[in-house]
């Protein structure tokens, strides 16, 4: 479950620690200071750190699907080298690229038909959870105790875990992906996300665990489903999925005093068009690269490049109003980790650290829209969104997933080309190196 803007509700952050608050107005106060005592130094000193972003729901982020469409056509030629690199030398063919083209798209704000457009459903009751289940602290007040402590922190002061408390995280990451996987397997046409979101309660409780989102600042269900243009959050209710829709399952528990959070993608049927096909793999393939370039010594602001990197030459975009977060018996604590290009002061990586990474790329504008349930984010011109995650922790060789998969996960469509996307990645990047000049 992704860090995010502020929760409308008791003041509450959504996905984000009261920390974020309280560097908010530290950084409101200081700025102050700076305007009375050194007018010239707002310009270099200003900027708003990664935890103001997500509290104030993200600054004044580009929209750079559309962006991408009104550069010159040297940049135009630049960006599809780079996309034809990134998906291993071939150049994709894309009708939403030809539509950015046309004429009429300058005029035009939705990416989708507005027919397409997900709408609200009715939300059922709240689960009930046994009382021989351990909760976290926020599961009857909504409010979580732990996130006060944390304020006290400053955002690159990161919780390193000891050798039992890993043990216990690899127990609840592995109670995570076994959910994801056994709920994916029942998403099909026709299946409501409330449906979804009761088999994963029940697969929760049956292990003994609590579901980690189940009234995190008042959130009312165990799960988030997030379909088509949904960014994140979306709550499960009792409209059915479609054939050709796109899902994003995010998954969290919390068992033995840890969280453990994964998400997935799942396709909807087996009609789901060419686009949406590719803005899943691409998202798949960023996010792993984000993974395999950690490495203990670089600072966390470093994780955003590499995504944006990878996305933009597609013409996507990743969104900044969320962002994936520490995580250990806090559910959401430092380091903000940032899935854009950045130089925010959120830490370096060490031994120890548990954190998530978790970009969400759309295919258009980032952009969101709140729905008046005030977790619900919504692609402002309906371009579909796409999500991965895992809770990563960090040892001498790199980031390791303690949500991995399992032997006996299902094999996804993007996963099975995913070496061969690589190979190709690599032999166009050595084919450049060669073609360079000197």
């Amino acid at each position: 479950m992704s860090g995010g803007p502020a929760q409308k509700r008791r003041g509450a952050v959504k996905g984000v620690s009261r920390r974020s608050v309280s560097t908010c107005l530290l950084c409101h106060v200081a700025a102050m200071l700076v305007l009375n005592c050194c007018p010239r130094g707002l310009s270099s000193w200003g900027r708003s750190s990664g935890a103001a972003l997500a509290f104030d729901g993200g600054g004044g982020g580009a929209a750079k699907g559309f962006g991408a469409s009104s550069r010159a056509a040297s940049s135009s030629s630049s960006r599809k080298k780079k996309a034809a690199s990134a998906l291993g030398g071939r150049r994709p063919p894309s009708k939403l690229a030809k539509a950015r083209k046309s004429s009429s798209f300058a005029s035009r704000t939705l990416l989708r038909p507005a027919e397409d457009r997900r709408v609200a459903g009715a939300v059922g009751p709240r689960r009930k959870v046994p009382s021989s289940i351990a909760r976290p602290d926020y599961a009857l007040t909504g409010t979580p105790a732990s996130s006060l402590v944390d304020s006290l922190r400053p955002p690159w002061m990161i919780e390193t875990k000891t050798a039992a408390d890993v043990d216990k995280m690899r127990v609840a990451g592995r109670l995570a992906r076994e959910v994801l996987d056994l709920t994916g397997r029942a998403v099909a046409p026709g299946m409501t996300t409330d449906a979804l979101d009761a088999i994963a309660h029940a697969a929760i409780l049956e292990r003994g665990a609590y579901p980690s989102p189940l009234n995190y600042h008042g959130y009312p269900k165990s799960i988030c489903t997030s379909v088509n243009e949904i960014i994140c959050h979306g709550i499960p209710d009792d409209v059915p999925l479609a054939e050709g829709d796109i899902v994003n399952l995010d998954v969290t528990v919390y068992y033995d005093g840890f969280h453990g959070d994964c998400s997935e993608m799942f396709f909807v049927g087996d009609d789901v068009d060419e686009e949406s096909q590719r803005l899943v793999a691409v998202t798949y393939d960023a996010w792993r690269a984000a993974i395999d370039s950690c490495a203990v010594g670089k600072p966390f602001a470093e994780i955003g490049a590499v995504i944006e990197d990878f996305v933009t030459p597609f013409g996507y975009a990743s969104v900044k109003q969320f962002c994936g977060h520490g995580i250990g018996r806090t559910f959401h604590t430092a380091p903000n980790v940032l899935h854009y290009r950045n130089a925010e002061p959120n830490g370096v990586m060490a031994e120890g650290q548990v954190f998530t990474i978790e970009p969400m790329i759309c295919e258009g504008t980032q952009d969101a829209d709140m729905w008046d349930d005030n977790w619900t984010a919504a692609t402002k011109d309906l371009g579909r969104s796409a999500q991965f995650e895992h809770t990563l922790l960090m040892t001498a060789d790199g980031a390791v997933p303690l949500t991995a998969k399992l032997d006996d996960s299902p094999v996804q469509p993007w996963e099975k080309q995913y070496e061969h996307r690589q190979q190709r990645r690599d032999a166009a990047q050595r084919h450049n190196n060669v073609a360079a000049p000197r």
